[in-house]
């Protein structure tokens, strides 16, 4: 059964699902909509054209839908989609999307975004993905799936984290992060492979040990880095984490590829 506080506001028009709840003094937008058993605390903003899934629960004091943070910005219509049972905790805020990219901001399923945490314009998360409390993402990041990111990092705009990597605290990403990668530092430089995050989800031992000789290969000091992917693809062609981790290389971005310590790309 859907419970509304007297004190909150549901605007006409938005569509709320079976068992919704919302919290005294939330505000809900005319466009907003609202999936089966969304749990809405206290002092809540649902704005603009904004989807949340099923079984999410947000909690008091987040923002969701408010006009983009970009100058660039004039009014265009766009949208927020939240996946299924994501849990956003207290002030954490998440943006549509601009003109300059697809108009849209999306979450996956299974999120969990901690206090105070921020999901710029035209961000792209994956599902089973963690942002601690703090993170920042700018504008048009990529996260991939099950990506960990530790509190207070921060991501600069159109960098892509790919999935399973693991960002360190108080990190500041400006580089591509790839696939199952750990990194770290005030400025990240890539330090290994997430090893604790593969465990965790069930990799076996031979499949971590196969990404671990490819990493060392395709991040060692020898020859040019496309005559390193060319090497790792000729060794490992076949093997789906490896195939991973350079398609990743492969289709670039707009930011440069993060790299270990002492080693700059080449």
């Amino acid at each position: 059964m859907t419970s509304i506080h007297p004190t909150a506001i549901v605007s006409d028009g938005a569509v709320l699902g079976a068992d919704v709840h919302v919290g005294p003094y939330s505000i809900i937008g005319s466009q907003a909509v609202i999936g089966d058993g969304v749990w809405i605390g206290s002092h809540v903003v649902v704005d603009g054209h904004t989807e949340i899934g099923a079984g999410t629960r947000i909690f008091p004091f987040a923002s969701l839908g408010s006009p983009p943070q970009d100058l660039s910005y004039k009014g265009e219509a766009n949208r927020i989609i939240v996946g299924k049972n994501v849990v956003v905790r207290e002030h954490v805020t998440i943006n549509p999307g601009t003109a300059k990219d697809r108009l849209l901001t999306t979450v996956g399923d299974d999120c969990y975004l901690m206090v105070a945490s921020h999901v710029a314009h035209d961000c792209q998360v994956g599902n089973n993905v963690i942002l601690s409390n703090n993170v920042m993402l700018g504008g048009h990041v990529k996260v991939g799936d099950h990506v960990i990111m530790g509190g207070g990092a921060a991501v600069h705009q159109l960098v892509r984290i790919g999935s399973h990597a693991f960002v360190s605290g108080v990190t500041g990403v400006g580089d591509d992060v790839i696939p199952f990668g750990n990194v770290f530092g005030n400025r990240a430089k890539l330090v290994g492979l997430n090893l604790v995050g593969l465990k965790r989800r069930g990799f076996d031992r031979e499949q971590i040990h196969t990404l671990r000789r490819a990493y060392r290969y395709l991040f060692s000091n020898e020859g040019t880095l496309k005559e390193r992917m060319e090497d790792v693809a000729n060794m490992f062609g076949g093997e789906p984490l490896v195939e991973l981790i350079l398609d990743f290389i492969r289709q670039g971005g707009d930011r440069a590829l993060c790299t270990p310590w002492g080693q700059g790309q080449n």
